[in-house]
């Protein structure tokens, strides 16, 4: 598995709390949670490759 890169993250506080609030109802972390919407923003865009696809 590739390395996993970390950066800071800024945002305004009812971003944050609703996010929060996502995370606890699917039972992730909130970096877990953020992680998952935005590899899924990515795909259902066409900007990340799935696996199997080159």
């Amino acid at each position: 598995m590739a390395q996993r890169k970390s950066f800071l993250l800024r945002l305004d506080p009812a971003t944050h709390e609703a996010l929060q609030r996502w995370a606890d109802t699917d039972l992730r972390s909130l970096n877990a949670q953020i992680e998952f919407l935005l590899r899924r923003a990515l795909q259902e865009t066409g900007r990340l490759k799935t696996a199997g696809e080159e």
